[in-house]
């Protein structure tokens, strides 16, 4: 009986780890976040974004083309309260030092 439940343990933790897995590689937005900063300047692209991303010194406004929600945060290391920009919306960002994480 004990050896059946370890049987069963094992295989419930193997799955948990293949799902953990699927999960974590479906968390990356698929799209494009895109930085505007200046007229003199090309337009920042972050193609399919995954975690914490300073945005350019310049930044000025942010657009979401991805399939998930991006938090703007106004520090570097995506801390603290943030503003969610919705898939297709943009927003003004931060100058200075923002980051974003999606």
């Amino acid at each position: 009986m004990i050896v059946r439940a370890k049987t069963i343990l094992v295989s419930l933790v193997a799955a948990g780890s293949v799902l953990g897995l699927a999960g974590a590689a479906q968390a990356a937005a698929s799209g494009d976040v895109v930085v505007f900063s200046t007229e003199a300047q090309p337009l920042d692209v972050y193609r399919d974004p995954a975690g914490c991303r300073q945005l350019p010194t310049a930044a000025h406004v942010l657009s979401n083309l991805t399939d998930k929600p991006v938090e703007v945060y106004s520090n570097p290391f995506c801390l603290g309260p943030s503003l969610v920009v919705q898939p297709g919306h943009g927003t003004h960002v931060p100058g200075g030092a923002g980051s974003f994480s999606a």
